[in-house]
C-alpha cells in the first residue's frame, strides 16, 4: 500500500472520520460476534468462511465497477500482507476467543499499537522524537493495563488453555502490526477494494489448511449452524470485513500507522460495553476509569502532528 505524500490529494475529513469510526466501533462489536459465531462454528472453519465470502463479494463488485486484476507478482506480495493480517491476526483471536471472554480478547489486542511504533522502522526518527506519540501510546497502554487488573472473571491460575490463548493473541497483535506495515509500504498493483478482497481470499483459503488437519471439516455439519450464527457471521463478513477491513487498509495508505493502530486501543471500550449490554457483564468503577485512560491516550495520539518538524533530520 502506498505511503501517504503532502503532494498528493489531501482525502476527505469527513471520508477519514468515517473511516475511523468503522474501525473503531465496528471492529469492537465483531468481538461479541465471533462470541456468537463460535458456539456452532469451529474457529478455523469461521474464519475461512468468513473471509472467503467476504473476498469473493468484494471481488466481484470491483470487477463489476471495471477494476482489473493485478499481475502476478502484486498479487503474491498482497496475498502475503492479508495472510499476515487476517489468518494470523484475526485467526489467532477467533482460536482464542474459545477460552478467553471476549470482552479480555480485545484489552489483550490493545497492545496492536505499540507493535506498530517498535516494528515500524521508517519511522523511529518521527516516533521516538514526538512526545505526544509516545505519551499517548504509555497512556492508553496503561488503562489497558488497568481494565485488565480489573477484571476479575478471568485468571490464568490453573488454566493452560487461558495462558495460550493469551499468547496466541499477543503473537497475533504483532503479526498483524507486521502485516499492516508491509501492506502500507509494499509495491503493489491494484485498487484499496481489489487489494482488500485478494487479502480476505487469501487469508480465507489459508484458514482451510488448519481447519482440514485438525478435523474441523471433516466432523461440521450444516445442521448445527443456528440462526444467531449465520446472523453473526453475517455481521461479520458485512461490518467487520466489507466496511471495517477496507476502512483500516485504506487508512493505512493515507494516515500513520501508529495513529490508525489506536483503534485497538478503543476497541476493548466497545466490545466491554455490548459485553454488559447484550451478555449481562458487569461494569465496575475501576473499568469505568480505566476506559477513560484509553480514551486520553487516543485523544493525545490523534492530536500529535504527523508529520516531523522542518527542522527534525
Amino acid at each position: 500500500m502506498s505511503t501517504y505524500h503532502s503532494n498528493e490529494p489531501k482525502p476527505s475529513q469527513a471520508l477519514v472520520i468515517a473511516a475511523f469510526a468503522s474501525v473503531y466501533i465496528l471492529w469492537g462489536s465483531t468481538y461479541l460476534a465471533i462470541l456468537i459465531a463460535l458456539r456452532d462454528l469451529p474457529p478455523f472453519l469461521l474464519a475461512a468462511s468468513r473471509f472467503i465470502i467476504a473476498g469473493i463479494i468484494l471481488y466481484s463488485w470491483c470487477r463489476f465497477r471495471g477494476s482489473p486484476t493485478p499481475d502476478l507478482k502484486s498479487i503474491g506480495h498482497i496475498a502475503l500482507s492479508g495472510i499476515l493480517m487476517l489468518f494470523f491476526g484475526t485467526g489467532s483471536l477467533v482460536w482464542a476467543e474459545q477460552y478467553i471472554p471476549s470482552g479480555v480478547a480485545a484489552i489483550v489486542i490493545a497492545t496492536t499499537p505499540l507493535w506498530f511504533v517498535i516494528l515500524d522502522k521508517k519511522q523511529w526518527e518521527f516516533h521516538f522524537n514526538n512526545k505526544n506519540i509516545i505519551a499517548g501510546l504509555l497512556i492508553g497502554f496503561g488503562g489497558v493495563l488497568i481494565l485488565f487488573a480489573g477484571n476479575h472473571s478471568f485468571s490464568f491460575s490453573g488454566n493452560r488453555m487461558s495462558f495460550l490463548g493469551f499468547i496466541a493473541l499477543l503473537f497475533g497483535a504483532l503479526i498483524w502490526a507486521a502485516g499492516s506495515l508491509y501492506s502500507k509500504y509494499m509495491k503493489a498493483e491494484g485498487t484499496t477494494g481489489m487489494k482488500a478482497s485478494i487479502q480476505m481470499m487469501a487469508a480465507g483459503f489459508a484458514s482451510l489448511i488448519p481447519a482440514f488437519m485438525t478435523g474441523e471439516i471433516q466432523h461440521f455439519h450444516i445442521s448445527q449452524v443456528s440462526t444467531s450464527t449465520v446472523l453473526a457471521i453475517s455481521y461479520l463478513v458485512t461490518f467487520g470485513s466489507l466496511i471495517g477491513f477496507i476502512s483500516y487498509v485504506w487508512l493505512l495508505s493515507v494516515r500513520p500507522p501508529s495513529l490508525v493502530g489506536t483503534y485497538a486501543y478503543v476497541n476493548p471500550v466497545v466490545a466491554v460495553f455490548l459485553g454488559w449490554l447484550i451478555a449481562g457483564e458487569q461494569i465496575g468503577g475501576r473499568q469505568v476509569i480505566a476506559l477513560l485512560v484509553i480514551l486520553t491516550g487516543v485523544i493525545i495520539v490523534n492530536l500529535s502532528k504527523e508529520k516531523k518538524p522542518s527542522g527534525q533530520g
